[in-house]
């Protein structure tokens, strides 16, 4: 079991930051959340949670509305540090000058990911009755569709980037 998915559920603020430099002390939060050490091991969070049930699911959010403000007190921006992140993935695209390889790749998930809707809403997939079969299919195209987003955010920017340009524009910062 992925633990850091299900983190990335209900814990936005802490999934992003398991996701860049700020891991360690974001991994601390959700241990220390469902175990109550810091030091928790992968497999020790993953059962907790497994075992935990809704109880585990709420702590993990308190964990994570705590971390939020945390960030905030230390004037730690975790949409600067991601987009900071991105950049430096950019910044090796230009240095390497390999414009082929990134771009191969990211038509080939977006395409992917189109080919796999179309080829269930034209009801090309079987088994769709199956519970077990559609929620195969269903966490396939979930998996797609978050790797399409992140091909698009790479490209295009990400929502949160969209947001804070909204917010600019209407004069509500």
């Amino acid at each position: 079991m992925d633990w850091k998915k299900i983190v990335g559920a209900v814990a936005p603020t802490l999934a992003t930051a398991l996701g860049g430099p700020l891991a360690g002390m974001a991994a601390a939060a959700v241990s220390d959340a469902l175990l109550g050490k810091p030091n928790g091991t992968d497999a020790e969070i993953a059962t907790a949670l497994q075992a935990g049930g809704p109880d585990a699911l709420l702590r993990l959010k308190q964990a994570d509305q705590a971390f939020a403000v945390r960030m905030q007190e230390l004037g730690i921006d975790l949409e600067r540090v991601h987009a900071n992140d991105r950049a430096d993935a950019r910044g090796r695209e230009v240095k390497t000058g390999d414009k082929a390889t990134p771009r191969v790749l990211a038509g080939l998930i977006v395409g992917g990911f189109l080919l796999m809707v179309w080829f269930v809403l034209a009801g090309h997939v079987g088994g769709l009755k199956d519970p077990v079969a559609a929620g195969l299919i269903g966490t396939l195209i979930g998996y797609v569709s978050a790797k399409a987003d992140q091909v698009v955010s790479y490209y295009f920017g990400s929502s949160a980037g969209s947001a804070e340009k909204t917010a600019l524009l209407g004069g509500k910062r």
